[in-house]
């Protein structure tokens, strides 16, 4: 009950007030009318009418700046999503592109690599998967049996020689890494054809560098940056396919052998694509 009442008292005043604006409006218009034939009443209309005239044009006005401008922030509000989405759409491109110089640039650095060793026949392949971790000490390719691949060819890629092939299938190879704990290479100076065993260690590979050692390198010549090659007396590397080069050197207690470590050339941490040798050892050796 007392709901409905103020209901109605709500409604009367509003009423009140509608009737007492109509009453307003019709006097205005009277004294407008009236302010065309009497001079006297023209004047005391115009003290009361105009001002009241020029606050409803001004709040027009202002009503009309607000609206204006409620638009203008509609139509950049627009314009800002769809600049966002342009930006969205032109980020992601530049990611494609990035991709496809990186893999361009790869590319060529294989192809390069294939330049270098014009003697052999290889194919190129991709990395299906790896072994965990950081490095690519173990890792399959996605060629086998079907494109003439076997056991014990010899892998390289990114400038050196990467590994050997351990086991095929007829669309996959599985590749052990020179930088595997298990890995171990007959291997020669490049300039003076002194033996060493060059042996992976993945411990050692934080600081990026294996391990070589049995050098018999009665000149002392082999310093910073000698080049270490596949030797020609490996059972299973082909010979001259680069390894890296001398980190560190030092003798060995016995003052006959020195050892050291050797900074790979090839990137064990990004491996791609790779070139696979088809030719084996101990194939090329008897032809």
């Amino acid at each position: 009950m007392k709901k409905n009442l103020n209901f109605l008292r709500q409604k009367l005043k509003s009423q009140h007030l509608l009737i007492i604006l109509a009453i307003i409006c019709i006097g205005l218009m009277a004294m407008t009318f009236q302010a065309g034939t009497n001079g006297r009443v023209r004047q005391v209309t115009n003290q009361f009418i105009v001002p009241f005239q020029n606050g409803v044009n001004k709040v027009g006005n202002l009503l009309g700046s607000w609206a204006s401008g409620f638009r203008n922030v509609q139509a950049l509000a627009a314009e800002n999503e769809e600049l966002k989405a342009r930006v969205g759409d032109l980020t992601e491109e530049n990611a494609r592109l990035s991709q496809s110089m990186s893999e361009l640039d790869r590319l060529e650095k294989l192809y390069a690599l294939d330049k270098e060793y014009p003697e052999y026949t290889k194919v190129a392949a991709q990395v299906i998967s790896k072994d965990p971790g950081n490095w690519y000490s173990r890792f399959v390719i996605n060629k086998g049996t079907k494109d003439n691949l076997a056991v014990d060819m010899n892998v390289i890629a990114n400038g050196g020689l990467i590994g050997i092939i351990t086991e095929v299938g007829e669309n996959w190879a599985s590749v052990e890494s020179i930088i595997d704990d298990e890995s171990n290479i007959s291997a020669m100076v490049a300039s003076t054809s002194d033996t060493c065993i060059v042996s992976g260690n993945l411990g050692r590979m934080s600081s990026g560098k294996i391990d070589f050692s049995e050098l018999r390198d009665d000149g002392n010549v082999v310093t910073e940056g000698t080049k270490i090659v596949t030797s020609s007396i490996s059972t299973k590397f082909l010979t001259g396919l680069l390894i890296g080069y001398v980190s560190e050197v030092g003798d060995d207690s016995n003052h006959l052998t020195r050892s050291g470590t050797i900074i790979p050339a090839a990137d064990f941490k990004n491996i791609r694509e790779v070139l696979v040798i088809r030719e084996l050892k101990q194939t090329r050796e008897n032809s």
